[in-house]
């Protein structure tokens, strides 16, 4: 297994920082799958607009239902996030 030198709250400066400072706002902490993420923050911050564009906005899929597939998604790929 590979192990990535991840960047820790006290530790981060600039676009790094930025996507922390969100996360905090956003969840109350920093996740592992943001640090992870943050070693190249432009594709972090790409993948995290359309995750919260996918999951905040409105359509078809009611806010429940998306959870719910989140889940069974999640759990089908052994990812317990």
């Amino acid at each position: 297994m590979a192990f990535l030198k991840l960047t820790n709250e006290s530790e981060a400066t600039g676009a790094v920082k930025r996507l922390y400072d969100a996360a905090l706002a956003r969840a109350g902490c920093v996740a592992n799958i943001i640090q992870v993420m943050s070693r190249d923050a432009a594709t972090a911050e790409a993948s995290i607009h359309f995750c919260v564009r996918l999951m905040k906005s409105e359509n078809a899929l009611s806010k429940a239902r998306k959870e719910m597939l989140a889940a069974v998604v999640s759990n089908i790929n052994d990812c317990y996030y």
